[in-house]
């Protein structure tokens, strides 16, 4: 399978001749190209290429632009930081769509996805009108929950979630702490909450904890590969954060 890397970063271009070399032995790069002009060029001049992985936002423009000057016989893998290209890269040749870094069993799952269109056993299975329906549903702006009403005194009071600083499970039920200090138990299981809450703005740090980025005063090691928060307002119960959601809790905490 000969493969043409389109992607003007030098970093890159490397991490995907290594993740192609080890997710596919047949895989062989016959060329790399960083820019419109060269993509472009190097398309008259060879036809050798099975497949392309081409990243969308180049030196000189957005790749897009390449399918305006020049009839690409190959199928295409983009592959892009930003999402909100994904409508438009399904319409030129795409194979499939994959956000960098990109993961080795993600690039895997393409050149299947790739192989199998190639042999022609399931053509019938890219249905481009249901991944373009697909992507414009992924891309449209998700509402998330603005408040909640809970029971509070033998009355029903409306929180906005702004005020909230943590939520949490004990026993069976789940509670939410507002930054007042005040503790409202919540009609939601913690997956449903998950569903509910602006991921920017909460995160859920185990099975039992989704915190506010305004409540962590402290963060320190714990044993175990885990970490212990220090909430503020002060919580009964260990605010830990689980061991496989560690490095993502630490990108959250860095954004």
């Amino acid at each position: 399978m000969n493969i043409l890397i389109v992607e003007d970063e030098e970093l890159a271009q490397k991490k995907l001749q290594k993740t192609l070399a080890a997710v596919d032995s047949s895989a062989q790069v016959v060329g790399i190209t960083d820019s419109i002009q060269s993509t472009v060029e190097w398309l008259r001049t060879n036809s050798n290429a099975d497949l392309i992985l081409m990243d969308i936002e180049l030196a000189d423009g957005q790749s897009f632009e390449v399918f305006n000057q020049i009839d690409v016989k190959a199928p295409v893998i983009f592959t892009t930081s930003y999402d909100e290209y994904a409508l438009k890269a399904f319409k030129v040749n795409s194979v499939d769509y994959l956000l960098k870094p990109v993961q080795t069993e993600d690039l895997q799952a393409a050149l299947t996805k790739y192989k199998k269109l190639s042999e022609g056993t399931r053509k019938s299975d890219l249905n481009f009108e249901s991944l373009v329906a697909q992507i414009k549903q992924q891309l449209q702006p998700k509402e998330y929950r603005k408040r909640f009403l809970v029971k509070h005194a033998q009355k029903l009071v409306s929180v906005e979630v702004e005020e909230i600083a943590y939520f949490y499970s004990d026993g069976r039920l789940n509670f939410f702490k507002t930054f007042d200090n005040k503790k409202f138990v919540v009609d939601y299981t913690m997956d449903e909450l998950e569903e509910m809450l602006d991921p920017a703005a909460f995160f859920r740090v185990s099975r039992s904890f989704f915190v506010s980025v305004n409540a962590i005063e402290k963060i320190d090691d714990y044993f175990g590969n885990r970490l212990i928060l220090q909430l503020n307002p002060a919580v009964d119960k260990e605010a830990l954060v689980s061991r496989e959601k560690v490095s993502d809790f630490k990108k959250w905490m860095g954004k």
